[in-house]
């Protein structure tokens, strides 16, 4: 199966699987309070479906648009708009007939199912799969440190053991924990003693700027691997098995080193000198030019002369995996909160992306535990995004419905249907921004 297959496959079926889920949340309580659910479609059916039929009161369906979900729920402004309903007098089956605490618990339902199925779905992967434990000391060689790291005191080939007094269970996780979290001090060690290193107070702000997300890359004496046709690599004869000793001055011991030489030393506009040793120890010089290959992919895999990294597998219980669950959980929603902060930035705004961003999380094999880690991750981001206070959402509607229990004035029709049209052009303006982002990125590495 294609690779790109394999990743659609995976988006779509973890996002029907949660749309569903979520509008269920919605349905449920909506059907417990006797309010008629009118239909219950898994993406949109914008004119037409492709399939639909009708048991009792609901029409259930599957749409041709695979941007979300709904329910339609009776007497209720929603994106239907449905004037004509909401002009006729209220019956007592419909949404805006009941009491402010019950349209509350239903339009709160598709949220708490998110948070919920989140929780869950970690909670059985730590019970399923177990965990892995690689702290600082479990890297051989220690990690690359990027020049923003350094500055505050990191150095190449450092060991990152605990993070404010606690051991960090996967080292390579730091530049998360700094961005997202609030850290004192990280003990690292270095030529076999540890050292503490202050983080500054602004170095999840000054990570972000220098573009460094990700796990750090741990370091390894390393030697020309696979070589790719057609490609640089191939067309100046570098072959398996050869090192690169020195590219643009730099010289290169460790993986980290060609990493760092490859973003900070070269540039895509001067040509620049590559020394490769062969196997017999003969050094060659070869002259390389990025001008027409802004990615800077030269086409060959790093490949490790050594064993320099190990994890140790670890098991949980049940009820040790609902507390590792829980806890992961929590953090993960609260690191997503957090980078908030920066979406509201230029280089964040310029960072967001759409359904393209989210697919390429997926693997291009098939993996079921990633699959269903995947999955918890989007379920809390489709919670988080959910309730946020904007018209058209779930929050919108709690936003005007806690106004209402609060001061004992519901807010008219025609307000709340304005309110609606202006949240739409909002979601829209957003996702037409997003998934343009993501078109934008996939011209640009393909064709500049």
């Amino acid at each position: 199966m294609h690779p790109y297959l394999v990743i659609a496959i995976n988006f779509l079926l973890s996002l029907s699987l949660l749309i569903v889920l979520h509008e269920l949340g919605h349905f449920i309580p909506a059907r417990l309070f006797k309010t008629r659910v009118e239909k219950f479609f898994l993406f949109f059916d914008i004119k037409y479906s492709l399939f639909k039929k009708k048991i009792g009161e609901t029409e259930y369906g599957i749409g041709w648009l695979p941007l979300g979900g709904y329910v339609k729920i009776a007497g209720m402004i929603d994106e239907s708009m449905d004037k004509e309903q909401m002009a006729e007098e209220p019956k007592p089956w419909e949404f805006r007939s009941k009491p402010a605490w019950q349209r509350l618990i239903i339009m709160l339902g598709g949220v708490v199912v998110n948070v919920v199925v989140g929780f869950f779905i970690y909670i059985m992967i730590f019970f399923t799969y177990g965990g892995q434990q690689a702290t600082g000391t479990d890297y051989k060689f220690g990690f690359g440190m990027p020049p923003v790291l350094q500055e505050i005191g990191f150095k190449n080939g450092d060991q990152v053991l605990l993070v404010d007094g606690d051991t960090l269970q996967i080292a390579d996780n730091l530049v998360n924990r700094l961005v997202f979290r609030d850290v004192e001090t990280v003990t690292v060690i270095r030529d076999g003693s540890p050292v503490n290193i202050g983080i500054p107070e602004d170095i999840g702000k000054r990570v972000f700027y220098a573009d460094i997300m990700g796990p750090l890359e741990a370091r390894f004496p390393f030697e020309v691997g696979d070589v790719e046709p057609g490609t640089i690599a191939d067309s100046i004869g570098l072959k398996e098995g050869m090192t690169i000793v020195e590219m643009a001055g730099y010289p290169i011991s460790y993986n980290t080193d060609y990493t760092y030489a490859i973003n900070h030393v070269v540039n895509d506009s001067t040509p620049f000198e590559l020394k490769i040793q062969n196997e017999n120890g003969m050094v060659q010089t070869k002259t390389i030019d990025f001008k027409n290959n802004k990615r800077r992919i030269i086409g060959f895999r790093k490949k490790p002369t050594v064993d320099y990294a190990s994890a140790t597998q670890l098991d949980y219980s049940f009820g040790e995996s609902i507390n590792k669950g829980i806890s992961h959980g929590y953090w993960t929603m609260q690191d997503y909160v957090k980078q908030f902060k920066y979406v509201f930035t230029k280089k964040g705004a310029s960072q967001l992306g759409g359904f393209g961003t989210i697919a390429k999380l997926y693997p291009d094999t098939w993996d079921w535990r990633k699959f269903w880690e995947r999955t918890a991750w989007i379920s809390f981001v489709l919670a988080i995004m959910n309730i946020l206070p904007i018209p058209a959402l779930d929050g919108g509607h709690v936003m005007f419905l806690l106004y209402e229990m609060v001061t004992g004035r519901k807010p008219g029709d025609k307000f709340l249907e304005r309110a609606q049209l202006i949240g739409i052009f909002i979601l829209l303006a957003l996702m037409l921004y997003a998934n343009g982002n993501d078109l934008y990125k996939a011209i640009s590495e393909n064709f500049f």
